[in-house]
C-alpha cells in the first residue's frame, strides 16, 4: 500500500495515501514563524494544515511519484542548507536523510540534499515509490524494497561504502548514542525536536554537532546555556562540538553574514 506518514507544521501528523490527505491530527503548537513568513500562515489549525500540504503535493509532488527532488536554497539558514553547503564545500562527501518514498538514503548532492531535506521535516514512516527510488539511485537508499528509515543503519552503509566524512539528521536522541558509538568522522544534525523531553534534549546535546531549537524550550534552554556557538533568532541553530561551529559559521560566510532581527517571533507556545 502507498502509505506515508509525515509530521508537519506543528509536528502535526498526518498521514497520505495516493497523493490524497487521509488522516490529519491536531498540531502541537499554534504559531511557526517560519510558515508566516514564508507561506502567509499566521495560525497553524486543521484547516490551514490541510491547505498547505495539498499545495505541496501539487507544487512539487510530495509523496508521490511526481515528487521533485532537486532544490536551490530554501531557508537562508535551516539544516538541509547547511548540509548542502558542506557538500558543494567538500566538507563531507555524504549525508545519510530521509526522504518520502524512499526511507533512509545517502545523498552526495547539494541540490538533492535540499530537494529531500528543505522540503519535509518529519517523515515517520513511508512506502517505496519507485520513481523517487530510481532518481536517487537504488545503490543509495538503505531498503528499496521496504522504504526502511533506520539512520544509525544508514551510516553503517555509508561507512561500508567507503565515504569518510558523513553527516546524518536524526529525530530521536536514542539514534543520535547509537551513530556516536559507531565512531568515524560523522557529524550528527538533530531536527524535528518539538516536544521533546528536557532528558532527550541533553542527550541530543552530549551527541550531536548540530541542533535545530524548533519549538521546544528544553533546546533553547540547554542550547542558551552550554552551546560553543548559535545562530539565528526565531528558531536558533546551536552547535555543540568546534565541528558544528565550524559548519554553522560555513553557511553563514556562503549567505554573506546573518542580519540582526530587532523583536524576532517566536513559536508559540514553546514546549
Amino acid at each position: 500500500m502507498d502509505e506515508h506518514v509525515i509530521e508537519a507544521l506543528g509536528k502535526a501528523k498526518i498521514i497520505i495515501r495516493d497523493g490524497k490527505i487521509v488522516s490529519l491530527g491536531e498540531p502541537m503548537i499554534k504559531y511557526c514563524p517560519l510558515f508566516h513568513k514564508y507561506r502567509g500562515i499566521k495560525e497553524l489549525n486543521k484547516k490551514t494544515i490541510r491547505e498547505n500540504i495539498e499545495f505541496r503535493i501539487r507544487d512539487f509532488g510530495m509523496c508521490t511519484p511526481e515528487r521533485e527532488l532537486r532544490m536551490r536554497d530554501f531557508l537562508s539558514f535551516g539544516v538541509s542548507e547547511i548540509i548542502s553547503t558542506l557538500l558543494e564545500e567538500d566538507l563531507i562527501d555524504c549525508a545519510v536523510m530521509v526522504c518520502e518514498g524512499a526511507g533512509t538514503v545517502l545523498i552526495t548532492e547539494p541540490e538533492f540534499a535540499q530537494g529531500v531535506g528543505g522540503r519535509i521535516s518529519g517523515v515517520i514512516k513511508t512506502s517505496p515509490i519507485k520513481r523517487i527510488i530510481k532518481e536517487l539511485g537504488e545503490e543509495n537508499v538503505l531498503e528499496p524494497k521496504t522504504g526502511r528509515i533506520d539512520q544509525s543503519m544508514g551510516v553503517k552503509k555509508a561507512l561500508n561504502q567507503g565515504y569518510n566524512s558523513i553527516a546524518v539528521t536524526v529525530a530521536d536522541a536514542e539514534d543520535a548514542v547509537k551513530i556516536r558509538e559507531l565512531g568515524g568522522r560523522v557529524y550528527i544534525f538533530a531536527v524535528h525536536l518539538t516536544g521533546i523531553t528536557r532528558k532527550e534534549a541533553e542527550t541530543f546535546f552530549q551527541n550531536a554537532d548540530i541542533i535545530t531549537s524548533c519549538a521546544s524550550k528544553h533546546i533553547r534552554h540547554i542550547g542558551d546555556e552550554k552551546a560553543l556557538f548559535k545562530a539565528g533568532y526565531s528558531i536558533p541553530i546551536y552547535a555543540a562540538t568546534k565541528a558544528g561551529e565550524k559548519f554553522i559559521k560555513k553557511r553563514i560566510e556562503k549567505i554573506g553574514g546573518l542580519k540582526e532581527k530587532k523583536n524576532p517571533p517566536l513559536p508559540y507556545p514553546l514546549i
